[in-house]
């Protein structure tokens, strides 16, 4: 078999997306694309908003940041944080309603398993 450079660059960009969706994987990171859709924020800021350490929330941040997923910004002696694509949370909307649909789908599965019994 052989492989050829569109081969090589369609696995990339397969590792590339499995890595991205690696980076949302995690339900804080998710909570901080939302709060920083809202405005650009310091380390500090969210970990307060979201009621997380600030250790963990620089963590969190270091990886969507080394995804591409957030830009760090000094602003004088602090950093904020903000959405490097805001089409990001368009994305999550769209997972969030696929989510929402499943739960139906199950919820009347239940149901109508309960109403035969």
């Amino acid at each position: 078999m052989i492989i050829t450079t569109t081969d090589n660059l369609s696995v990339e960009i397969h590792q590339l997306h499995a890595s991205l969706c690696s980076a949302l994987a995690d339900p804080w990171r998710i909570l901080m694309l939302y709060t920083l859709n809202e405005s650009p924020l310091t380390v500090n800021d969210i970990a307060a908003k979201l009621g997380i350490s600030q250790p963990t929330t620089s963590r969190h941040l270091k990886i969507l940041r080394d995804q591409g997923l957030v830009q760090a910004t000094r602003q004088g002696a602090n950093v904020e944080y903000s959405l490097a694509d805001h089409r990001l949370i368009e994305a999550l909307n769209l997972l969030l309603d696929v989510l929402r649909d499943r739960v139906q789908h199950r919820a009347k599965l239940l149901e109508n398993d309960d109403r035969s019994d």
